[in-house]
């Protein structure tokens, strides 16, 4: 799963609209729309204990208020993301917006659906010295010899560059890591590269299907 909307845009998925809001007049205009905003709740967090949390893009190590910070530990459990809308499909009783580029998890139970709008949402002056820009990505290698799909390597790649692993954590090369991606378990290591921002490189080791789910939208 990528730490932030938009950092995946091969992260494919799909929100179902639940009784009574499956409804083509709860949607009426919304294929007009490029991007939402997309209200959920962090199911599969436990509620923050601590008035501090260690962000990522701190290392992991230094600590900051939970507030300043996007962790998923928060005290009410709520996540924001806006994603963007690939289709509005609608059929006899149900309701199904198609996203890209979003960071949920299978499951993630959403809360409400907004429109993202340019004009007041995107603010060009908006500073955040904390993560003043996008984290260094580093290199995938071994993509092409697991044989998948092409939107599925696309999509091993945008989710492994971005470092997955906790950041607390120092890679060691003589361990296999691993994660649930798009319905398989996705299986890597890390390597040195002197020629990497972050001195490491990424070398992917498998990709096995789990039969009894199939291949899912990420």
């Amino acid at each position: 799963m990528p730490r932030q909307p938009r950092l995946a845009p091969s992260s494919f998925g799909a929100i179902e609209l639940l009784a009574p809001w499956n409804t083509p007049d709860a949607v009426d205009g919304l294929e007009a729309v490029s991007h939402l905003w997309v209200q959920f709740g962090f199911h599969l967090s436990p509620p923050a204990k601590s008035a501090k949390v260690r962000p990522p893009r701190l290392g992991g190590n230094r600590k900051l208020g939970v507030f300043a910070s996007r962790s998923p530990v928060r005290p009410n459990g709520l996540g924001l993301s806006v994603v963007k809308l690939e289709a509005v499909e609608i059929r006899p009783g149900a309701v199904r917006l198609r996203i890209s580029g979003h960071d949920l998890v299978d499951g993630t139970p959403v809360y409400d659906i907004k429109p993202y709008l340019p004009y007041a949402d995107a603010i060009a002056e908006a500073v955040n010295p904390i993560a003043p820009a996008a984290p260094s990505q580093i290199p995938v290698e071994g993509v092409d010899a697991l044989c998948l799909p092409l939107h599925l390597q696309q999509l091993v790649i945008e989710v492994l560059r971005q470092d997955p692993r906790p950041a607390y954590q120092q890679p060691d090369p003589a361990r296999v890591y691993g994660m649930r991606l798009a319905g398989g378990n996705l299986q890597w290591r890390y390597l040195s590269c002197e020629q990497s921002a972050l001195g490491l490189r990424i070398e992917v080791i498998g990709y096995s299907l789990d039969p009894a789910v199939g291949a899912t939208d990420a």
